[in-house]
């Protein structure tokens, strides 16, 4: 089930997006300032963002900037503002898309699709790294990084989730879907080393105790 959350301070217009949304069969998220988006954007997986421009709480724009900033997730934003210098800052700013007030549901949920079918691509990227999911290939920006398939799964979790503590339970079951596979348990921090050295960037960082993050 694909999720959404909308950042949105008119309540009548967010209820009216969730209830097309939610009939389509999507998960929908709700906020009503900029804080509490952020709030629900770290806590959980969201695979689309509609945001509106002006919030009582700040710009949408610095929602877009600070979302970008650990993610590639789709941003369509909506405004009452139809300057084009508007919709310069808000394309600039990392949105994908942008429709202005008032418009048809039916066409924000079109766009919507759109984005979401645009954004299920092969491509995970996270700062200068690039996943090819397809291919299984890391890249720092142009140049290759040689890595194996274990890698590759610890990679395609951390990066999926930018900033997320993940618990050794959580990669562990991931990493190693049958039980025949994990040796014991210096085996993941042995592997997320030798992953480490081939970065030579300390993005994966160790939370003691409870488990390591990939921190942009």
């Amino acid at each position: 089930m694909k999720t959404i959350l909308i950042v949105e301070d008119d309540s009548n217009l967010s209820r009216g997006i969730t209830f097309s949304f939610e009939k389509e069969g999507f998960a929908v998220h709700v906020a009503e300032t900029l804080h509490a988006g952020l709030r629900i954007f770290d806590r959980s997986p969201i695979n689309l963002v509609i945001l509106d421009l002006n919030l009582p709480d700040g710009d949408g724009v610095t929602f877009c900037k600070t979302v970008r900033e650990k993610s590639n997730v789709p941003i369509l934003m909506l405004t009452a503002r139809d300057m084009e210098t508007d919709e310069l800052d808000g394309l600039m700013a990392g949105a994908d898309d942008y429709i202005t007030k008032p418009f048809s549901i039916s066409i924000l949920r079109a766009r919507a699709e759109n984005l979401l079918r645009r954004s299920n691509g092969n491509i995970i990227q996270a700062g200068t790294f690039s996943l090819d999911t397809n291919l299984c290939k890391l890249y720092r920006e142009t140049d290759e990084i040689p890595i194996s398939t274990t890698e590759f799964r610890l990679l395609k979790l951390f990066m999926s989730n930018v900033g997320k503590i993940l618990s050794k339970e959580q990669i562990s079951a991931v990493l190693w879907e049958r039980q025949d596979e994990y040796v014991d348990n210096n085996t993941l921090s042995v592997n997320i080393s030798r992953l480490r050295s081939k970065l030579k960037d300390n993005k994966i960082k160790t939370i003691h105790g409870i488990g390591y993050v990939w921190s942009d």
